[in-house]
């Protein structure tokens, strides 16, 4: 392997790229909805709010990547997946530049944005390029505390569909906030699958996240809320018309939840981290046959 391309790949690890599915489902799914519900499509508007959506979740990611070396956190201990800056492929300064570049390029698409949404898409906007920043920076992260569950539920879930849904339709309703929620509450379920395996790194580097607060057996039954709880939003709010292909999440939100019960733990939970974000991934999919049926 050539040096160049060595590179090109630690960078493309450092993005990390496994993240990107629990930024673009809700926009999948914000852009389904209002196809399902108008009967139109606005292309363009799609594939920029889909990039901005990226931009942001791979800024957020080597942003937390460098202040999380510069911070200790990520040391010789850590269980999740290789970091650039504490394996030393870059320096936590170069990492810092890619996330601004990343967030600069989030900034220009959502100034596009702007002129299809008006003042709403900017407030948006706006709170997510500040919330990206906020997550491990400032003095007091937002990662490092109790908040980091309720983050994403806001910006994965309800703001994501929302945002994308307005930019189609350009009005709000009561629909896209209730699949923003359901959608919501998996991609924070990710959030406490990583904070559920890294419990102890993190309170040694004085990181005290919602898992610390409610310890290991109740963080389990978060867990398995956060997965069970979106089926029966959407039935209820009879979101979609057509129900039935949404009930095949219940049963991989149940072998997800049995499974840590059973007792993983340690780099086991990488496994279930990863799966935690597919299920995600389905619920959305799911969702779209059922719009489209």
């Amino acid at each position: 392997m050539s040096a160049t391309h060595s590179t090109l790949v630690r960078w493309i690890l450092a993005a990390r790229p496994k993240t990107l599915p629990m930024a673009l489902a809700p926009v999948i799914a914000g852009i389904a909805l209002a196809v399902a519900q108008t009967g139109q499509l606005a292309p363009l508007t799609a594939l920029c709010t889909l990039l901005a959506a990226m931009a942001i979740q791979i800024g957020t990611n080597l942003h937390n990547d460098a202040v999380d070396f510069e911070r200790g956190t990520d040391g010789p201990d850590r269980l999740g997946p290789a970091r650039a800056s504490a394996e030393g492929w870059f320096s936590a300064r170069q990492v810092r530049l890619a996330a601004h570049l990343a967030f600069a390029l989030a900034f220009v698409l959502g100034i596009a944005l702007l002129w299809r949404g008006g003042w709403p898409i900017l407030v948006i906007g706006l709170a997510s390029l500040a919330a990206g920043y906020a997550y491990t920076s400032g003095p007091r992260p937002i990662a490092y505390g109790p908040f980091g569950e309720l983050y994403v539920l806001l910006f994965f879930g309800l703001a994501a569909v929302g945002g994308t849904y307005y930019l189609q339709t350009l009005s709000f309703g009561w629909m896209p906030l209730l699949v923003g929620l359901a959608l919501g509450l998996p991609a924070a379920a990710v959030l406490v699958i990583n904070n559920y395996r890294d419990l102890d790194s993190d309170r040694r580097a004085g990181r005290r996240t919602l898992c610390h607060y409610l310890g290991r057996p109740r963080a389990r039954l978060l867990y398995t809320l956060l997965l069970v709880l979106p089926v029966p939003i959407l039935l209820l709010a009879g979101i979609p018309a057509n129900p039935w292909p949404l009930l095949a999440a219940l049963p991989l939100a149940l072998a997800l939840a049995t499974n840590l019960q059973r007792g993983a733990e340690g780099r086991a939970l990488n496994q279930q981290l990863a799966r935690t974000a597919l299920y995600q991934s389905a619920l959305t999919l799911l969702l779209v046959v059922a719009l489209a049926l």
